[in-house]
C-alpha cells in the first residue's frame, strides 16, 4: 500500500494525532487545495439540489392538488405543528449527522415515529429529505477542506453499487434480518474507538484497507437495513486510525450520491400530503443546520470525535440489538 504524502510538521492537529495515536495529515488535507474533481463533484451537486427545488416548485404551483392552490398548501404547511415538528427534528438530526458523519436516519426516524407518524411516512421522508440535507452537507464539508479526493473516490462507485444490491435484496427478504448482526458488529467498533480516544497506539501512516469492500458492505446495509452507511463506513475507518475530520467529511459527501440511488423510489409517494409535509420540515430544518454541522466538524478536536461518536454509535448500537433480541 503505497505511504501517502503526509504533512509532518509540528502543527496543533499533528501534535494532538500523535498523542491519540492517529496518523499525521495529509499535506493537501493540511493546505486544502481546490481540486477539480471535488470541484466537479460539488458543482454537480449543488446542480442537482436547484434542479430538484425547482421541479418541487413548479409541482408545487403548477400541479393538480384538487382545486387547491400553492400558496394556500404553503400557508396551511406553516401553521402546521407537524411541519414545525419535523423541522426541529430535520435539524437536531442534520446536526449530528453532519458532525459526525452518521445517524441522521436513525435519529429523525425514531423522532418521527415517536410523533405518531407511520412508519411508511417516517421512512419515505426520511430518504427522501437525505436527497437535500446530504446534498448541502457535503457541499459544505468540501468548502471547508473536510473531504478527501481520495477516500471520496474510493467509497463513491462501491457505496452506490452496495445501495443497488441492497434495494434488490430487501424486496425479497426482510432487512431486519440483518439488524442484530449489524448492530453487534457496531457495538463493538464504538467500544474500540472510545478506546482509541484514550489509549496512546503506534502510529499508522497507511491508507486504510479494504474500503471499497467497507462501501459495498456500507451501502448494502444501508438500502437493506432501512440506514447505516455513516455508522457503519465513518466507524470502521475511524476504527482503522483515519484522520476523524476528513474521514467525516468525505463520508458524508459521499452519501449525497449514494443517497440519490437509493432514495429514488420514494419519489413515487408524492401524492401523499402527510408525507410531503414532514419532507419539507426535515429538509428545511437540515439544510439549515448543514452548514454548521460541517463547522463543528472542522472546529472540534479529534479527541472529542472520537468520544462523541463512540458514544452515539455504542448507546444506538446497544439499544437496536436489544430491541432486536427482545
Amino acid at each position: 500500500m503505497k505511504i501517502r504524502d503526509l504533512d509532518l510538521s509540528q502543527s496543533p492537529v499533528n501534535s494532538e494525532h500523535q498523542a491519540l495515536g492517529l496518523p499525521p495529515v495529509e499535506d493537501y488535507v493540511s493546505h486544502p487545495d481546490n481540486h477539480p474533481v471535488l470541484r466537479a463533484a460539488m458543482w454537480f451537486a449543488v446542480a442537482t439540489l436547484v434542479s430538484l427545488l425547482l421541479f418541487l416548485a413548479w409541482r408545487l404551483f403548477f400541479g393538480d392538488h384538487g382545486g387547491v392552490t400553492g400558496m394556500q398548501i404553503i400557508e396551511d404547511t406553516l401553521t402546521s405543528p407537524v411541519f414545525w415538528s419535523a423541522v426541529a427534528v430535520g435539524f437536531f438530526a442534520q446536526m449530528i449527522d453532519g458532525a459526525l458523519g452518521m445517524a441522521y436516519g436513525i435519529t429523525a426516524t425514531t423522532f418521527l415515529l415517536g410523533a405518531g407518524a407511520s412508519p411508511a411516512a417516517a421512512s419515505a421522508s426520511v430518504h427522501i429529505a437525505e436527497v437535500f440535507t446530504t446534498g448541502l452537507s457535503g457541499i459544505s464539508h468540501v468548502k471547508l477542506g473536510n473531504v478527501r479526493k481520495a477516500l471520496f473516490l474510493r467509497l463513491l462507485l462501491p457505496g452506490i453499487i452496495g445501495a443497488v444490491l441492497g434495494a434488490i435484496l430487501v424486496t425479497q427478504v426482510d432487512g431486519a434480518v440483518f439488524k442484530p448482526f449489524i448492530s453487534a458488529y457496531l457495538l463493538l467498533m464504538g467500544l474500540y474507538i472510545l478506546s482509541k480516544a484514550y489509549r496512546q497506539r503506534v502510529l499508522k501512516t497507511r491508507e486504510p484497507q479494504h474500503v471499497a469492500k467497507l462501501a459495498v458492505f456500507g451501502g448494502f446495509v444501508d438500502a437493506a437495513g432501512g440506514g447505516g452507511w455513516g455508522p457503519v463506513v465513518t466507524t470502521s475507518l475511524l476504527g482503522s486510525g483515519s484522520d476523524p475530520r476528513t474521514t467525516i467529511g468525505s463520508v458524508n459527501f459521499a452519501e449525497f450520491f449514494l443517497t440519490i440511488a437509493s432514495a429514488t423510489s420514494f419519489i413515487l409517494l408524492a401524492g401523499d400530503p402527510g408525507t410531503w409535509m414532514l419532507v419539507a420540515g426535515l429538509v428545511f430544518g437540515g439544510m439549515f443546520a448543514a452548514p454548521f454541522a460541517a463547522l463543528l466538524c472542522k472546529k472540534l478536536s479529534a479527541k472529542t470525535l472520537l468520544t462523541i461518536v463512540g458514544c452515539l454509535i455504542t448507546l444506538i448500537s446497544a439499544y437496536n440489538l436489544h430491541s432486536a433480541l427482545a
